[in-house]
C-alpha cells in the first residue's frame, strides 16, 4: 500500500480532503491538526500535499507561518451531515475497535468509519 487509508483515486482523495477541510468549524489550527484531520483521506505525504495545495488555490485555507485559516462557511451537520451504521468496525482516525460506525457524508463521497469522540475531532467539533 501507497500509504493510502482509503480504496479511492487520487483525484477522488484530493476532494474529499478539500471538502473535509471546507467543513472544519475551527477558524484556525496548526499545519499538524490540519494535516491530523486530512490523514482520515490519506496518509501519502504527496497526497496530503496536493490537498493543502489545491484548498489553498480553490481558496477554502490560507497558511501562513504554519497556521492554516479557514475560509469556508460551511460545516459537518451532526445530524445530517453523519449517519451511522451498526457493525463491526475500527475507527478511521485512532484505530479503536467500535461497534457504531459514524460516516461524515461529504459531496465527493462518504469518510468514515469513525467512533463517537474522533468524528467530534475530525469535524472540529472536540478538541
Amino acid at each position: 500500500m501507497d500509504g493510502d487509508t482509503t480504496d479511492r483515486g487520487d483525484d477522488d482523495r484530493v476532494e474529499l480532503g478539500v471538502e473535509l477541510l471546507s467543513k472544519l468549524e475551527d477558524p484556525e489550527l496548526s499545519l499538524a491538526e490540519a494535516m491530523d484531520r486530512i490523514e482520515v483521506v490519506t496518509t501519502d505525504p504527496a497526497a496530503v500535499r496536493e490537498i493543502l495545495d489545491t484548498a489553498v488555490m480553490r481558496g477554502v485555507i490560507e497558511r501562513e507561518d504554519g497556521v492554516v485559516h479557514t475560509t469556508g462557511s460551511g460545516y459537518v451537520s451532526q445530524t445530517s451531515g453523519v449517519v451511522t451504521r451498526d457493525g463491526d468496525f475500527e475507527c478511521r482516525r485512532c484505530g479503536t475497535g467500535i461497534s457504531t460506525g459514524h460516516f461524515i457524508k461529504l459531496d465527493a463521497g462518504e469518510l468514515g468509519p469513525f467512533g463517537s469522540s474522533c468524528v467530534r475531532k475530525v469535524t472540529g467539533r472536540e478538541d
